[in-house]
């Protein structure tokens, strides 16, 4: 991470923010299955939301400990629509379970794999697209070099800071990002707080207006 921020310190876009927004906090996670039913129930919702089904979801389960792939896959789906989760969602940690638990998913090598691997053997597990595997990289294996250009935020991150009139497609977010490009993890992170500075920019009052 120290290499990464002393690489996007020398870039003047990038050190701005860096003195703004401090070190990104990007900690390696413990349990990847944990890990991706969190990203599960994150997806479509917002932040405050999903924190309330995964604890609904946590409470069901004895001392509201996260439970192992074999407790999920033994729990019926009605059980778990109960805490909130969408048929949809009960549905893939159920397959996301089934699959850590007959060794479909090899957990134990997940972080050894390369990136291109890792994407094709997690997407055999319904629900989880590319987006929520460059997610598990960041975030969970802590890769530096993931640029995940199918995320919204992301992309509008890269229109503001490179003051670009359109959202910018992948291959034009590639090409702007290789002078850091190994880099990319943190600059993501970096291009998060960004697109989230856009949003705190538009007052309600231009909310009303925009919609009339």
């Amino acid at each position: 991470m120290h290499k990464s921020i002393a690489a996007l310190k020398r870039d003047k876009r990038f050190a701005p923010l860096i003195k703004e927004h401090g070190l990104p906090d990007l900690k390696r996670g413990k349990n990847p299955f944990h890990a991706l039913v969190r990203s599960i129930i994150h997806q479509q919702v917002s932040g405050a939301a999903a924190e309330t089904i995964h604890a609904r979801f946590l409470a069901v389960f004895p001392r509201g400990k996260f439970p192992t792939p074999e407790a999920v896959r033994a729990m019926s789906l009605t059980k778990m629509r109960e805490a909130g989760l969408s048929g949809q969602k009960a549905s893939y940690i159920k397959d996301l379970a089934e699959k850590f638990a007959d060794g479909t998913i090899k957990h134990r090598s997940l972080h050894k794999m390369e990136t291109e691997d890792l994407v094709g053997h997690l997407t055999q597990v319904k629900g989880i697209g590319v987006w929520t595997v460059h997610m598990f990289l960041i975030f969970t294996l802590n890769r530096p070099d993931v640029l995940p250009t199918g995320d919204l935020g992301i992309r509008k991150g890269f229109q503001a800071l490179y003051k670009l009139k359109d959202l910018p497609d992948h291959a034009q977010m590639e090409r702007l990002a290789r002078h850091w490009r190994p880099h990319a993890s943190a600059a993501s992170w970096y291009l998060w707080r960004v697109a989230n500075g856009l949003k705190l920019k538009v007052q309600p009052s231009q909310l009303s207006k925009s919609r009339r």
